[in-house]
């Protein structure tokens, strides 16, 4: 099998996260007679380096949020090995206090839905419930500091459910980011944000000094948030892990990933076909 994996200049950083041929079924699928288990990852090999930004690409139904979710060790794979700073991540591992703090502690996920993660009584609460559960210094520090970057600050004393869907998205963000995490993976974070937001989002990520994995389908976001991509293709399987301007110029890549389509266009009498790149969230 070809090696695709991606060796950029700063290769020789630290090992951070990997998945060594990683696969994933859940239960049975959906409208499947025969009730066999659906397959949503094939095969995945992959290192996030320290310092990395990298961009997670993928129709919907590839198994990028699946990715995510192993990465982060909420879920189990089916089969393979996750690895955090070269030390196996499993389920009966994560029981163990030690390990539990710090992995809990230094690797955080923001979900696409932010609704999926609110659900204290506050803004406070809610940014402040990590390092309460890890125990951490200056809590209320924490929380006002980050509060205050993401721009929530005003918020503090609301319920996060009354807030617009890119105000939650920030303050699911602070929540992570007060446990101050070495790995942040963010699974679709622009989805509930406007025009302005995403911009904002764009610029804050590039100046977190934490590896990021980004997860989007949107390829005109794609290069602002990271400079390697991995992108997943229909078979779930890790068609590519390279520089991200060399994906974007590679539209065979692109159209067998499914970020690309052809439809046909008319200028007056002449009808003909075009592939493109048409972004949506």
């Amino acid at each position: 099998m070809t090696d695709i994996r991606y060796r950029p200049i700063g290769a020789d950083a630290p090992a951070v996260l990997q998945l060594t041929d990683v696969q994933h079924r859940y239960g049975s699928s959906v409208g499947n007679a025969a009730g066999n288990p659906a397959e949503v990852l094939r095969d995945i090999n992959l290192t996030l380096r320290a310092g990395e930004k990298s961009v997670l690409l993928g129709c919907n139904g590839s198994g990028k949020s699946t990715l995510l979710k192993i990465l982060n060790g909420l879920i189990a794979p089916t089969a393979g090995r996750v690895s955090y700073q070269n030390e196996e991540i499993t389920p009966a591992r994560l029981k163990e206090p030690g390990l539990h703090r710090r992995f809990r502690g230094e690797v955080a996920l923001l979900f696409q839905n932010p609704d999926a993660m609110l659900f204290n009584p506050t803004v406070f609460d809610e940014i402040a419930f990590g390092p309460r559960q890890l125990e951490l210094p200056d809590i209320e520090a924490r929380v006002r500091h980050w509060a205050e970057l993401v721009g929530v600050d005003t918020h503090l004393r609301r319920p996060p459910f009354g807030l617009s869907g890119g105000e939650k998205q920030k303050v699911c963000l602070a929540a992570l980011l007060a446990l101050e995490p070495k790995v942040l993976l963010l699974d679709e974070p622009s989805a509930a944000l406007d025009p302005r937001s995403t911009g904002w989002l764009i610029d804050f990520l590039a100046d977190l000094p934490v590896t990021t994995l980004t997860s989007t389908h949107n390829l005109g976001l794609a290069p602002e948030l990271g400079s390697r991509a991995l992108v997943l293709g229909e078979d779930h399987r890790l068609i590519y892990d390279g520089p991200i301007q060399a994906l974007l110029g590679d539209m065979d890549k692109l159209a067998a990933a499914n970020l690309v389509h052809t439809h046909r266009h008319r200028h007056g009498d002449i009808e003909h076909r075009h592939t493109h790149v048409h972004d949506w969230q």
